[in-house]
């Protein structure tokens, strides 16, 4: 027995040292942790000072959220805004003895210690609190091989302990919030709540609060979006677990409990939600202004991280329905477009795709890398799974590059702009028909020849200048210096008919546009357009028929006179932009032209004039076709080989720019038929005010009207819409030169009209 005893002491002390050495191996490479050696510790300053990236809100002038700016999808909300379930759900979920212990549940680890790691029993739970989590979305967590777990879960550990001794618990629970990641790589609960319910996080009701903590789990295994049946499997054990620790009542368990999962997804990326292409040009013009600005640190804002709050013009309500008008209009104008062309079509024409592709950007970069054409050729047409936009769908197919172009050259694209013409400002902005496939943007980018909606300048520089409304203009074909011959669109006119301006821009005859362009002077009518904020113009006479180039939002501005008493605007969509304390960076106001274009006289007159486009002219489909009985006065656009579709819509309180067309100029419409503006473009201004008139809070603009054309203006424009020459008049006058209004009296005054005006 003495023996034994004897034998046992060197193992007895063998196992103390082993054992004193092993806590001081632990102790050791604790304090290495502790002193930052795997990695920098935050110190309390610096976890008294939290910086976290913040996105830029973007806000309707209804204060509606339209969109973030951001490299992580993050917006702060305040503890006090926390709805008292969603505080109830998470503790009862992730960390019941949340209040009783201090960054670390001994008791908890305990449990995970005997049931998870010696009795096997997953079931146990993590052990970890919400401090240790928040240390986690606080600081990530980095790689250090087999010993990762425990070196992270010491830091995290360490970290907790200094949370806690610095901020209250619910201090940590908003912390908490503001930082744990959600499904679809978003941040923070006020994030999640908008992108996932379209409510802000104080608004969120039990069933909501429960599904978005339930997701905390495993954010992409509890996806509500994905897998919305798991999602509520998942939410309803965390109503469960309410239930369980006194949160909720059974009663209220049982009904929480039978509530579908329904959601209201938002996306808030830079190709997705509501007004995308908006949002873009909104994006370059606050980063121009930030580049202007520093913080109170002396840096410059940045724009996705500095959650800043952008404020614009736009009427989120108008915007849907404008892409909505914008979606039913293109979806069914392709399928026209596409069968109109037939196996004609340029995209079918193996000779026209292959200089496209050698054009395209990534031919070039392939052919600057060395490739030979073969070479390059047999890179751009390997096949692989890709998925291509289509107006019924989006499709996942086996293409190449060059079948890609190839598919994406058929497609038509759209720009259309509403602004309010008293100020410029900017309520629905539709840039393109998809902004993930098609980023370039048709309202500010895009310039296209304007073709028609010019016409009315020269008709304003003429009345402007005194020419009578009523004055006749023959319809017949002139060759000026140069060899040019302006001709009409459509079936070939009778040489001796005369038409009021009235009636030929409301018919937009090309020829006669043109005589009014040259009795008025070409000088004249640059200084109008000028006057009326059109960009400076090329001084040839063809722009009596739109050759010049301008965007839709240009266009748009210059517009707004007709509606605005002769004064043109600028469109203006930012209206300030604050930090995220609410502090005020910079401010924004309309800009609109001191001086009038033109008198009251030509405006009335001009309205009059457009109007008539409307009720008996090429914009009447709105009329017949559309049943539209709202006051508008409007002008259709096409330009030369059907390449560009316009139409201006001129309404009291909102004047609307739509063009339609394709963004290679090489490929116009098949036909006048359907490339015409009041057939491609139109169409979409149409839709818009059909939806707009069925929503009583339009009002405002639906049923606005024109004030009365003065007495004065009613006799100036009193005239028969059509005049044919007579015997005389057809024997000795020249039908391309104007005939005034004073010249209907009756035979013997025309016959001696004829001997006194040289034949004009």
């Amino acid at each position: 027995m003495k023996m034994k005893k004897v034998r046992l002491r060197p193992l007895l002390k063998w196992g103390a040292a082993s054992f004193l050495g092993l806590l001081l191996i632990c102790g050791l490479f604790y304090l290495s942790i502790y002193w930052g050696f795997w990695g920098k510790i935050p110190q309390s300053a610096e976890l008294q000072n939290l910086k976290q990236s913040e996105a830029t809100e973007v806000f309707s002038s209804e204060g509606e959220l339209i969109g973030k700016y951001y490299i992580f999808d993050r917006q702060p909300v305040l503890f006090e805004e926390l709805p008292q379930h969603l505080i109830d759900a998470l503790i009862a979920t992730e960390d019941v003895r949340f209040h009783d212990h201090e960054g670390i549940d001994s008791r908890s680890l305990l449990r995970v210690f005997i049931k998870t790691i010696l009795l096997q029993d997953r079931s146990s739970g993590g052990g970890s609190t919400i401090t240790l989590q928040l240390a986690k979305n606080l600081y990530g967590r980095d790689d250090y091989g087999h010993l990762s777990i425990v070196v992270n879960k010491l830091r995290e550990s360490i970290i907790a302990r200094r949370l806690e001794d610095i901020y209250s618990k619910e201090e940590i629970l908003g912390l908490y919030f503001n930082t744990v990641p959600f499904s679809d790589n978003t941040y923070g609960i006020e994030s999640a709540a908008r992108k996932f319910f379209d409510t802000p996080a104080s608004e969120l009701n039990l069933e909501q609060a429960a599904t978005l903590v339930g997701t905390l789990k495993a954010s992409h295994y509890y996806n509500p979006r994905l897998y919305p049946d798991r999602s509520r499997e998942r939410r309803n054990v965390v109503l469960q677990q309410m239930k369980k620790y006194g949160y909720l009542t059974p009663q209220d368990f049982a009904k929480a409990k039978k509530q579908p999962l329904e959601l209201d997804y938002q996306l808030f990326g830079n190709n997705n939600g509501v007004a995308p292409y908006f949002r873009s040009q909104v994006k370059k013009d606050v980063m121009a202004v930030l580049d202007t600005l520093k913080n109170s640190e002396g840096e410059p804002y940045n724009i996705y991280r500095d959650g800043l709050q952008v404020f614009t013009t736009l009427d989120y309500d108008m915007q849907l329905l404008a892409e909505q008008a914008v979606k039913e209009h293109m979806s069914e104008l392709q399928k026209h477009y596409e069968r109109a062309y037939g196996n004609r079509a340029p995209w079918k024409q193996q000779g026209f795709v292959n200089k496209v592709l050698q054009e395209s950007d990534v031919y070039k970069k392939l052919a600057a890398a060395g490739l030979k054409k073969e070479e390059i050729l047999d890179s751009l047409n390997r096949k692989k799974d890709m998925e291509l936009f289509d107006w019924e769908g989006n499709k996942i197919t086996s293409a190449s590059i060059a079948d890609s172009l190839q598919h994406y050259m058929k497609f038509l694209n759209i720009g259309m702009i509403n602004l309010e013409p008293s100020t410029g400002e900017v309520k629905s902005w539709v840039g393109g028909i998809n902004h993930e496939y098609f980023q370039y943007d048709h309202v500010s980018q895009s310039r296209r020849q304007i073709g028609s909606t010019f016409k009315p300048v020269v008709y304003t520089a003429a009345v402007e200048a005194g020419i009578d409304p009523c004055t006749y203009f023959s319809v017949r074909e002139v060759t000026y210096d140069g060899g040019w011959t302006p001709k009409n669109s459509g079936p070939e006119e009778d040489p001796y008919m005369n038409y009021p301006m009235m009636t030929a821009l409301s018919h937009s005859i090309n020829t006669i546009a043109v005589k009014v362009l040259f009795t008025v002077g070409l000088q004249n009518v640059l200084e109008q357009a000028e006057e009326m904020g059109f960009p400076k113009l090329p001084p040839y006479p063809s722009i009596a028929l739109g050759t010049a180039e301008m965007s839709a939002a240009e266009l748009a501005g210059s517009y707004a006179s007709f509606a605005n008493k002769g004064h043109a605007v600028k469109p203006f969509y930012i209206t300030r932009i604050k930090d995220k304390y609410g502090n005020t960076l910079a401010e924004f106001e309309p800009e609109v032209a001191e001086k009038a274009a033109f008198s009251k006289t030509t405006n009335q007159v001009m309205i009059e004039m457009m109007k008539a486009t409307v009720n008996d002219g090429t914009a009447a489909r709105l009329r017949h076709k559309y049943g539209l009985s709202n006051d508008i006065a409007g002008k259709t656009g096409t330009t030369q080989d059907n390449k560009d579709g316009w139409f201006v819509g001129i309404t009291p309180n909102l004047v609307s720019v739509t063009w339609a067309g394709t963004d290679d100029h090489r490929i116009g419409f098949p036909s006048t038929a359907i490339g015409q503006g009041a057939n491609s473009a139109l169409p979409a201004f149409a839709l818009l005010m059909k939806k707009m008139n069925a929503d009583p809070a339009f009002e405002g603009i639906t049923a606005a009207r024109f004030e009365n054309p003065s007495p004065e203006v009613q006799m100036m424009l009193n005239c028969e819409p059509e005049k044919r020459d007579n015997f005389f008049e057809r024997l000795f006058t020249r039908a391309d030169k104007p005939k005034k209004k004073e010249d209907r009296k009756g035979l013997f005054s025309k016959i001696k009209g004829l001997f006194g005006k040289n034949g004009k």
